[in-house]
C-alpha cells in the first residue's frame, strides 16, 4: 500500500512511485497517449524542493539520512546539497565519495523526471554508467549543480518519436561553500518509452 500526501489542494502525489494526480491539470495516468503538457508554474508547483525531499526520505532514505537535499529545481537546472557530518565521513576527515554520488545523481535525475512528468509520457529512466573527478577534499556543505534540463527536452522527444531507448550524458558539478571545485560527476542516462 502506497503512502498519499496531500501538499496543495487538489492534488496528491504516491509517494511510492511518484505519481502526480490532479483533476484539475488532467496529469493522471489515465490520459490518452498523446503528448499532454502542463505549464511551467504549475510543474515547479508539484516538483517544489520541500516535496522532492520528502520523496527522497520516503523513497532514498539511505540518501535522505546522509544530508542529502535538493535546494533549487527548475526546468533548466537542480541544486543538491549535502553537508559533511559524522554519519557521511570517510576516515580520511572528509565526505565519503558514494554520498557526493547520491547528491550528484539526483541532481541531473530529478530534472529527467521533472520533464518526463511535463510530458506525461511513461518513460523509464535507468543510469548506465557514471564517472567522477576528485579535485578536493569534501568538507562543509558541498552543492551539487546540474545545469543540462534545456538538453533533457530534445532527447525525451527522439526517445516517444522513435521509440526506442536513447541515452544521454548530464554532468553535475560539486563545489564548497567557497565555491572551488570539489568533484565532478558524469551520469549517462538512458530514457525509454514504456509500453
Amino acid at each position: 500500500m502506497s503512502q498519499v500526501c496531500d501538499f496543495y489542494k487538489g492534488s496528491k502525489i504516491k509517494l511510492s512511485h511518484l505519481e502526480i494526480v490532479d483533476e484539475s491539470l488532467q496529469f493522471t495516468k489515465s490520459n490518452s497517449p498523446n503528448i499532454g503538457y502542463i505549464s511551467t508554474i504549475n510543474l515547479i508547483m508539484l516538483f517544489s524542493p520541500k516535496k522532492l525531499n520528502l520523496f527522497l526520505a520516503v523513497n532514498l532514505p539511505s540518501a535522505f539520512l546522509c544530508g542529502v537535499r535538493v535546494k533549487l529545481i527548475n526546468p533548466e537546472r537542480c541544486c543538491v546539497s549535502v553537508r559533511h557530518k559524522w554519519i557521511n565521513k570517510n576516515p580520511f576527515s572528509s565526505m565519503f565519495w558514494a554520498v557526493q554520488g547520491m547528491a550528484a545523481e539526483l541532481s541531473t535525475g530529478a530534472l529527467i523526471i521533472i520533464k518526463i512528468k511535463q510530458l506525461n509520457q511513461k518513460i523509464s529512466m535507468l543510469v548506465l554508467r557514471n564517472e567522477a573527478q576528485f579535485t578536493k577534499k569534501a568538507k562543509g556543505r558541498i552543492t551539487f549543480e546540474c545545469k543540462q534540463g534545456i538538453s533533457i527536452d530534445s532527447v525525451l522527444k527522439k526517445a516517444i518519436e522513435t521509440g526506442q531507448g536513447q541515452n544521454l550524458i548530464l554532468e553535475a558539478e560539486g563545489h564548497d561553500e567557497v565555491g572551488d571545485l570539489v568533484s565532478k560527476f558524469s551520469f549517462e542516462w538512458t530514457l525509454k518509452t514504456k509500453f
